[in-house]
Formats: structure tokens, C-alpha cells, sequence
């Protein structure tokens, strides 16, 4: 399966964005989602994970309770709500899909090619 992530851009602090992720050449309803992120200079950090269904969640603390990951699996696409964003969010953010309930990168095995998000403050 491939994975395309969109959505990233500049934006204010304080301003939200919208993280998609699109898969290709798969279903995604078959793959547990997750959301990354990578800092400049900094380990790739988990942010979330979502069930197949939907109906499960789990967050890092990257999330800090200002994200919110959510999936369509009719339109085979995973998103990541992001509000009240601050520099440090500035980050590429990566989507991810495994067969394993869990926040680490190894239980992954399909990565987006990441987009790029920048907080200015």
C-alpha cells in the first residue's frame, strides 16, 4: 500500500490545520493508522493512532490534547486535526499503517512520505 500525506503548510500560532492521508494500492480499513512527526535535528515522535474501525484511539504526548486523528475508510483516508498549533508542532508529519496496536515505529509497516508543517510565531 502506498501512502500520500497533505495538508501541510505555514501557519500562524494559534492557527489549526488538517493532516490527510490518502492510500493507494490497498484497503486501508485492513491497517491500524498512525501519525508521526519529526522535528529538525530530533527522533521521530509518535502523535497518534487510530483501530481499524475507527473506534479506537490512543495519543502521545506530542498530541497534548490539541490533535485529534480521525479515519475515513470509505475514502481510504486518515486525518490529523491540529489546533491551536505552536513552533515547536514545526515538524515534517508522517502517516503510517501496521497490524499492530502500538506508539512504536517498528509496528509500522508503511510510511507516507511526510509534509511538512511550519508553526511561525
Amino acid at each position: 500500500v502506498q501512502l500520500q500525506a497533505s495538508g501541510g503548510g505555514l501557519v500562524q500560532a494559534g492557527g489549526s490545520l488538517r493532516l490527510s492521508c490518502v492510500a493507494s494500492g490497498g484497503t486501508l480499513s485492513r491497517f491500524i493508522m498512525g501519525w508521526f512527526r519529526q522535528a529538525p535535528g530530533k527522533e521521530r515522535e509518535f502523535i497518534a493512532t487510530i483501530r481499524e474501525g475507527g473506534g479506537l484511539t490512543h495519543y502521545g504526548a506530542a498530541a497534548n490534547g490539541r490533535f485529534t486523528i480521525s479515519r475515513d475508510n470509505a475514502k481510504n483516508t486518515v486525518y490529523l486535526q491540529m489546533n491551536s498549533l505552536k513552533s515547536e508542532d514545526t515538524a515534517v508529519y508522517y502517516c503510517a499503517a501496521g497490524g499492530r496496536w502500538s506508539e512504536r515505529r517498528n509496528a509500522y509497516d508503511y510510511w507516507g512520505q511526510g509534509t511538512l508543517v511550519t508553526v511561525s510565531s
